[in-house]
C-alpha cells in the first residue's frame, strides 16, 4: 500500500533488480474524493521474480517490517550496489543488512555468504558470524568471512 507514489516504486524497483518489470498499471476511470480520472489506482509489478500489486490507498497505511524483500547477493560488489542504490534513493539504513526504501518499504540485503555461514553445522561458526553480523548495517562479506574463520578484529 502507497500514499500516491506505487507505480514510482515499482518502476524504481524494476531500474535497479533482475527479473523485475512493471506490468498492469490500472487508472481511475473517473473521478473520486481523494483523486481524479486518470489517477494510478494499481500497479502490478515484478521483484526479482517475486509478482506483487501495489495499491494506492493514501497516507492512512504505512508500510512496516512486517513485510520486507530479502534480496540474495553472490558478493560485496552486488551488496553495496542494491544497499546503495535503496539507501541513496531517499531510504535509510537500518542494521543486520535491512534498510528502508524513501517509500518505507524494508529490504533485507543478505549475501550468501551470510546465510551459508549461519547455517553452518560446524561448531562455532553460526555464533561468530551471527555475533559479527549483530555490528553491522550493511553486510560486510570480509568481516563475516573473517569471523567465520576465527579472526581476532
Amino acid at each position: 500500500m502507497f500514499d500516491r507514489e506505487a507505480e514510482e516504486a515499482a518502476r524504481f524497483y524494476a531500474s535497479v533488480f533482475p527479473d523485475s518489470s512493471v506490468g498492469e498499471v490500472v487508472r481511475a476511470p473517473g473521478d473520486y474524493p481523494s483523486g481524479q480520472v486518470g489517477d494510478v489506482l494499481v500497479v502490478h509489478f515484478t521483484v526479482c521474480g517475486v509478482a506483487c500489486i501495489g495499491i494506492n490507498g493514501g497516507p492512512y497505511f504505512q508500510h512496516s517490517e512486517a513485510f520486507s524483500f530479502q534480496i540474495s547477493t553472490a558478493d560485496q560488489e552486488e551488496t553495496d550496489r542494491y544497499w546503495n542504490a535503496i539507501v541513496q534513493n531517499g531510504g535509510r539504513e537500518s542494521e543486520c543488512g535491512w534498510c528502508q526504501d524513501r517509500w518505507g518499504v524494508s529490504w533485507q540485503i543478505t549475501p550468501r555468504a551470510l546465510m551459508e555461514a549461519m547455517g553452518s553445522p560446524e561448531p562455532g561458526v553460526a555464533q561468530r558470524a551471527f555475533a559479527a553480523m549483530m555490528t553491522m548495517k550493511k553486510i560486510d562479506i570480509a568481516a563475516i568471512e573473517a569471523a567465520v574463520r576465527g579472526d581476532q578484529a
